[in-house]
């Protein structure tokens, strides 16, 4: 049992009062914002081995896809390097979650490609303001705004840049040279100039996918190890787990042995890595203005010319990393604070910008890693951050030799399980309608990122407005008219109320009472009271009656102080149609009479 729960429960002390409350609260309040608090005093030496081993594999995989995304984000290879540490040391101290891990990803590299014209000086003040947003956003708790992008939205962008970033890396892959990154040039370009692949790189880059494929599915494979196994098979398990888990940086291993092999022999048949700045990054506030050939462009200029990216890239990187959180927690059967989700990353890109970092967020594959490993705590990303470090320091050098046609191929076969081509047939039994947003924002994410996001959203909406303004209505038929919203009232809803009861009602020969069966709707506004106030005047003047059944207390109490002429309601359906049929024995509540019945006046005061 740990040591919070044994404190919670003990015994209270007598006379501890509210001021043991209060310092349980603080207490509370403190472990909420700084969550290392509710762990820490638990740490054991078995966790600590299982973190130290989780948080090699990850350091492992991190290295070669963080020069890898690089690549992808149009930056020198070192900044891939420079975004990959940084979050491991925030998060350790922040984080809600033992499995995730932050990090430049495929997605996010793909958006600071789009909106920093593959400047680092705008990469990095685009981090430093993407965190600025997040860390805002956790502290005002706004994190239910994510909640407004809808799963096909989500899914139809990550889709569409799993494709893009895929068909991005097929130039790497052959060799091509000169190729735009713009998606319907690059198609073109690519397809035009497919004569001119480099067959070393064709050839490598085809051998390293088959590799990376193939070791995958012998980590997918691997039995469990039982204790009863004897030792030498124990040993080979392990051997097999660990070159299977860091699959990325044996790969990328092999090639850069091989491409070196060619070197020494002076013909090299391979498009290298280059040259990358070697040591640590140096510590210095981001960028607010950089000198170009053509003068000096300002803070604004800068912020102008990222446009819509300071909105869609905080908001993508929030969702993101919030739904691996989210994922990982319910696989593991524990709890995240999504707002403390959202002050851990926004600090992380904050602190991050003066590392020379580019955006990041949570990256579900290497988070798959660390899960897989048996991470116990987010001190796994201790260890992560500290070889990454190491490798900047001391191994710039040799990934000079490393080949692009391998990064890419890390690249290709780390985006391909994001591609959910099983969306498209489950949305097409589940909800149809769905398909819509989904669609929308695939195709038009190819032309411009956030236009796809915008659109795919606002369709969202409107279908979730259409269901609000056009609620589904239950209908029995009879002498009396049951009329019952299938879901909750609001003001748009309440013209196609009116024609609902004038068409079926009022305008029957001869007119018919209708009870309005109200037990889905929760909440009313002043535009609805108004249009049940004149519905109620409409059908006195026709010589029947609109009753009311079902009506929830918050509803009630509005309907009552709004003194409504002629209303009346019932406790059921069979009451109000025994009224309704002048049938003796059941007697309504109705405001219009003198006396006022006790129960409005307790309703009225609660």
């Amino acid at each position: 049992m740990s040591s919070s729960v044994q404190a919670l429960g003990k015994p209270r002390s007598p006379g501890s009062g509210m001021a043991g409350q209060a310092g349980c609260c603080s207490a509370a309040a403190l472990q909420r914002r700084l969550p290392i608090l509710a762990w820490l005093p638990d740490y054991s030496g078995q966790w600590l081995k299982m973190d130290f081993i989780a948080g090699l594999s990850v350091g492992l995989t991190v290295i070669p896809q963080a020069l890898a995304y690089a690549e992808v984000a149009g930056l020198p290879p070192q900044y891939g390097l420079y975004s990959a540490f940084m979050g491991c040391f925030v998060y350790f101290f922040l984080g809600t979650s033992r499995d995730v891990t932050l990090g430049p990803t495929a997605i996010m590299s793909l958006l600071v490609s789009l909106y920093t014209s593959h400047e680092p000086a705008y990469a990095v003040l685009l981090a430093f303001l993407s965190g600025c947003i997040q860390l805002a956003m956790g502290l005002l708790r706004l994190g239910f705004l994510l909640d407004f992008i809808s799963c096909p939205v989500i899914k139809g962008f990550i889709s569409a840049a799993t494709v893009t970033i895929g068909f991005g890396q097929i130039k790497n892959l052959l060799g091509l040279q000169d190729i735009p990154r713009q998606f319907f040039l690059q198609v073109y370009y690519t397809f035009l100039n497919i004569g001119e692949t480099r067959v070393g790189d064709a050839v490598l880059g085809l051998v390293c996918m088959v590799l990376l494929l193939v070791l995958k599915l012998m980590r997918d494979h691997v039995p469990p190890v039982h204790p009863e196994m004897p030792p030498g098979v124990r040993l080979s398990h392990g051997l097999v787990w660990t070159a299977t888990t860091a699959r990325n940086a044996l790969v990328v291993s092999f090639a850069a042995l091989v491409a070196y092999s060619f070197e020494v022999t002076g013909y090299q048949p391979f498009v290298l890595t280059g040259e990358i700045a070697e040591g640590l990054p140096p510590v210095r506030t981001p960028p607010f203005s950089v000198t170009t050939a053509n003068g000096t462009v300002s803070f604004i200029e800068m912020v102008q010319d990222m446009g819509a990216g300071l909105a869609v890239v905080p908001l993508m990187g929030l969702l993101e990393s919030i739904a691996v959180a989210k994922a990982f927690a319910f696989q593991n059967n524990y709890r995240v604070d999504a707002n403390q989700e959202l002050v851990a990353i926004g600090l992380t890109n904050t602190l991050g910008s003066l590392v020379s970092s580019y955006p990041v967020t949570g990256s579900f594959g290497r988070t798959a890693v660390n899960a897989q490993s048996g991470v116990c705590t987010p001190a796994g990303g201790l260890v992560t951050g500290v070889l990454v470090l190491l490798s900047l320091d001391y191994l710039t050098s040799l990934f000079y030799y490393i080949p692009k046609s391998a990064l890419a191929a890390v690249i290709i076969m780390a985006v391909a399980p994001l591609f959910d081509a099983k969306i498209f047939g489950t949305l097409w039994r589940v909800k149809r309608l769905d398909l819509l947003p989904l669609s929308v924002t695939f195709l038009l994410c190819f032309w411009e990122v956030q236009y796809g996001i915008l659109a795919g959203t606002l369709v969202s909406t409107l279908i979730l407005l259409h269901s609000v303004a056009r609620p589904r209505t239950q209908l029995s038929d009879g002498p009396v008219l049951i009329l019952q919203p299938a879901s909750g009232l609001h003001f748009p809803a309440v013209e196609a109320l009116r024609e609902a009861m004038l068409s079926r009602a009022l305008e029957a020969s001869p007119p018919r009472s209708v009870v309005l069966e109200c037990t889905h709707v929760s909440s009313v506004d002043y535009t609805v009271v108004l249009g049940l106030g004149q519905l109620i005047e409409d059908f006195r003047r026709r010589g029947v009656t609109l009753a009311f059944v079902g009506l929830q207390v918050p509803v009630l109490r509005v309907l009552l102080s709004a003194d409504l002429k002629g209303f009346q309601y019932f406790s059921t359906v069979e009451e109000a149609e025994k009224q309704l049929r002048q049938e003796p024995g059941t007697q309504p509540y109705n405001i219009g009479e003198d006396s006022v019945p006790e129960h409005k006046v307790a309703l009225l005061k609660a």
